[in-house]
């Protein structure tokens, strides 16, 4: 399995993780195909997530997990506006296209996918910041992040899936 052009051919788990990640992002984006930026804006449940901000979302979230594999705990670490960026976040603002969205998405991910492959060794580990969600003295190793990210991505893409639905009937699968 090849990834971008600047990084090695990749085998055995790198290249499983690739693979299961690679998966999730395309079911993920291919809720969005054929949208208008209202549509992808749009609430189309009771929920505040659309198809944009959860497009948004991943790629915040996969982004900080790789400066965490890379920079350790700082990188997630929260700061005075935490909370105020990770509710927006999950909202289109005004501004913002679905094209713009999925470009930057594309761009985390290639480098989500060369942090993979180039990256000397999947079991290093980083202390994870304090917070009420993480078991106090946890650590996480770069091959559990990676996980993790596939995990992330599968969820919001499952999200993804229940809106885009709502609005033209359009399913990933089934």
């Amino acid at each position: 399995m090849t990834t971008t052009e600047n990084t090695p051919t990749l085998t055995g788990e790198r290249a499983d993780i690739l693979e299961a990640l690679t998966q999730q992002r395309y079911f993920l984006r291919h809720t969005a195909e054929g949208l208008t930026d209202e549509q992808a804006a749009a609430r189309t449940t009771v929920s505040e997530l659309c198809l944009g901000g959860l497009i948004k979302h991943v790629a915040l979230v996969e982004r900080a997990w790789v400066d965490f594999i890379l920079e350790g705990t700082s990188a997630m670490e929260a700061t005075e506006n935490s909370s105020t960026e990770h509710a927006l976040g999950f909202r289109m603002q005004p501004g913002e296209t679905l094209a713009g969205l999925l470009a930057r998405y594309e761009e985390v991910a290639r480098r989500t996918d060369d942090v993979l492959a180039t990256l000397p060794d999947l079991d290093v580990s980083h202390a994870l910041p304090e917070a009420p969600w993480f078991e106090p003295g946890a650590r996480r190793s770069a091959r559990r992040v990676f996980l993790h990210i596939v995990a992330e991505t599968a969820q919001h893409a499952g999200h993804a899936d229940i809106l885009r639905e709502a609005i033209d009937g359009q399913k990933t699968m089934g």
